[in-house]
């Protein structure tokens, strides 16, 4: 739900990340051959990681809407990876996003197709992905919002996209649709130098199409479908003890007659300097029809420039 969850913003930890820490570093020649640019790119995903790790610890709408251009703007990105001799594969995925600014009304809208075939051909990824958020600020404290999402993964319930070593069981609970359309209300709580605390609630409309396998051994299943309303509530907590330490606590809790879901990510921010910033993070993610309901993730992220 992270898609409902986040009004995503730039980071008080700019600085630290625009360190030489991420600086570009060019291939030499002969590195393909030698696995060099294979390490490269794992490196480069550890440092795209960290890096959105750190834009996530901090909420650029807590004192109000930031400033932006105004106007309409986007971008299309398209990677495709065809693989021939020890694999025949392929993967293919397009994304887009369309933003829009005027004046006190800000959106936005985004779309992910993602598209896969295995060694023998057949389709193991089929996912469209669309998401939508909209924000009217009313003055420095109130504001109106709109979030919406739709999912759909096509061979949800196909055996086909199973991971090696699944059965035909793992397909229960897998979602065919899920979408979420909410509007509501915001306001700044706490609002000054050193604490921001906003919390906003929707209401709207929750759909979804969940896989139920009825019997594993004669590999049957159902598709259940179920439209209910839906409700949202989010907490964005910020407190800065220093110019060098400030804390965040993340809340969302989305419940509908689907299931309940509910995140809640505190994070321990330090920015030592210009060339130096950690972060400690704990998540802890509840979905109510899990057979674990609960999962806990510990966090470090730390960038060092020198």
């Amino acid at each position: 739900m992270k898609a409902l969850a986040y009004l995503a913003g730039a980071t008080a930890l700019a600085a630290a990340l625009s360190s030489p820490a991420f600086a570009q570093t060019e291939i030499a020649t002969g590195a393909n051959a030698t696995g060099i640019s294979d390490v490269n790119e794992q490196m480069n995903d550890v440092e795209d990681a960290v890096r959105d790790d750190f834009d996530r610890s901090s909420d650029a709408y807590r004192y109000g809407p930031p400033d932006r251009a105004e106007g309409i703007y986007g971008s299309v990105a398209l990677s495709y990876v065809g693989r021939t001799g020890n694999s025949e594969n392929q993967d293919f995925s397009l994304s887009g996003r369309l933003s829009s600014n005027a004046g006190a009304f800000s959106q936005s809208v985004g779309i992910l197709l993602e598209y896969g075939e295995d060694n023998n051909g057949d389709k193991d990824t089929e996912k469209t992905s669309t998401i939508y958020e909209g924000m009217y600020n009313i003055n420095d404290r109130f504001y109106g919002f709109a979030l919406g999402r739709l999912t759909t993964d096509s061979l949800a319930d196909d055996p086909v996209s199973l991971d090696d070593g699944d059965t035909f069981e793992d397909l229960d609970g897998r979602m065919k649709r899920d979408a979420y359309f909410g509007i509501g209300p915001g306001y700044r709580i706490i609002n000054n130098d050193t604490t921001a605390w906003r919390m906003q609630a929707a209401v709207g409309i929750r759909y979804t199409k969940q896989v139920d396998v009825i019997d594993p051994v004669a590999e049957t299943l159902e598709l259940d479908s179920d439209t209910g309303v839906g409700y949202l509530v989010s907490s964005r907590f910020y407190h800065r003890f220093s110019d060098t330490f400030f804390l965040t606590n993340d809340t969302d809790y989305l419940t509908s007659d689907a299931n309940d879901t509910a995140t809640n990510e505190l994070g321990l921010n330090f920015k030592m300097s210009d060339a130096f910033a950690t972060r400690f993070s704990y998540k802890t993610e509840y979905v109510s029809d899990r057979a674990i309901r609960t999962d806990n993730t510990l966090g470090v992220s730390l960038v060092y420039g020198f």
